[in-house]
C-alpha cells in the first residue's frame, strides 16, 4: 500500500508541476499579450501626436507664407508712394536744376 500510496504522490507532483508549468505559461502569455497591447497604443498616440505636430506645422507656414504675401504688397505700395515723391521732386526741381547747369557751362572764366 505504501507503494501506491508513494506512485499517487509521485502522480500528485507531475499533475501540480503541470498545472504550474500552465500557469507560467498563461501569465507569460498574458504579459506578452499586455505588452503587444501597449506597443499598439504608444504607435498610435506616436502617429496622432506626429499628425498633429505636422497639421500644426503646415497651418503655421500657411500663416506665415501668408504674411510674406503682405509683406510683398505692403513693401510694394510704399516703393511707388517713394517713386511718386522723388518723381514729383524731380519734376519740381528739374527746371532749376537746367537753369544752374546752362549757366555754369555758358560762363567762361579766365
Amino acid at each position: 500500500m505504501d507503494s501506491s500510496r508513494g506512485q499517487n504522490g509521485i502522480q500528485l507532483l507531475l499533475a501540480a508541476e503541470q498545472e504550474a508549468q500552465q500557469i507560467v505559461n498563461a501569465a507569460r502569455n498574458a504579459k506578452l499579450a499586455r505588452l503587444k497591447q501597449a506597443k499598439e497604443e504608444a504607435d498610435k498616440e506616436i502617429a496622432e501626436f506626429r499628425a498633429q505636430m505636422e497639421a500644426d506645422y503646415q497651418r503655421k507656414l500657411t500663416e506665415t507664407s501668408g504674411d510674406s504675401g503682405a509683406n510683398v504688397k505692403r513693401l510694394e505700395k510704399e516703393t511707388d508712394e517713394k517713386i511718386q515723391l522723388l518723381t514729383r521732386e524731380a519734376d519740381r526741381i528739374s527746371s532749376d536744376v537746367v537753369e544752374m547747369l546752362l549757366k555754369h557751362v555758358t560762363s567762361v572764366r579766365y
